[in-house]
């Protein structure tokens, strides 16, 4: 597998810390920028954006992954929330299965309000991708 960082002048351990410290604590890319100085690191919030942008969702992979691997899925828990969406001026009713973390797992739309509907398809599509389907 190539490696992500090849091309960068920082080292891999200083591009995680700096996208790890914007998205775990609610700061800005300012104030991250302020606290690395402080600490030596000059690093412009551009440049932090674009760390963000470019590695933020491999160390989001990289997270899922360990947490997968080490849940217990006794633990695991979704539930089925609704929403009403507009498209093309008609409102549909969106059901999505959400997991206890916020992440979304399978979304399903309907132009009826079927509630039991939604819930059996949202348990067989958990079925297919393995996931358990208590709910």
């Amino acid at each position: 597998m190539r490696n992500p960082f090849r091309y960068f002048n920082s080292s891999p351990e200083v591009i995680r810390l700096v996208v790890m410290m914007y998205i775990r604590y609610p700061l800005s890319l300012r104030q991250v920028e302020d606290i690395l100085f402080e600490r030596g690191i000059d690093i412009c919030h551009e440049t932090i954006r674009f760390w963000w942008n470019r590695f933020g969702p491999m160390f989001a992979n990289e997270i899922r992954k360990h947490r997968i691997q080490t849940r217990s899925y006794s633990q695991w828990r979704w539930h089925l929330d609704e929403v009403f969406v507009r498209i093309n001026g008609e409102t549909h009713y969106l059901w999505r299965a959400v997991d206890h973390e916020g992440e979304v797992l399978e979304v399903f739309a309907t132009k009826r309000r079927d509630r039991k509907a939604a819930l059996k398809f949202l348990k067989r599509m958990m079925k297919r991708y393995g996931r358990p389907v208590r709910s």
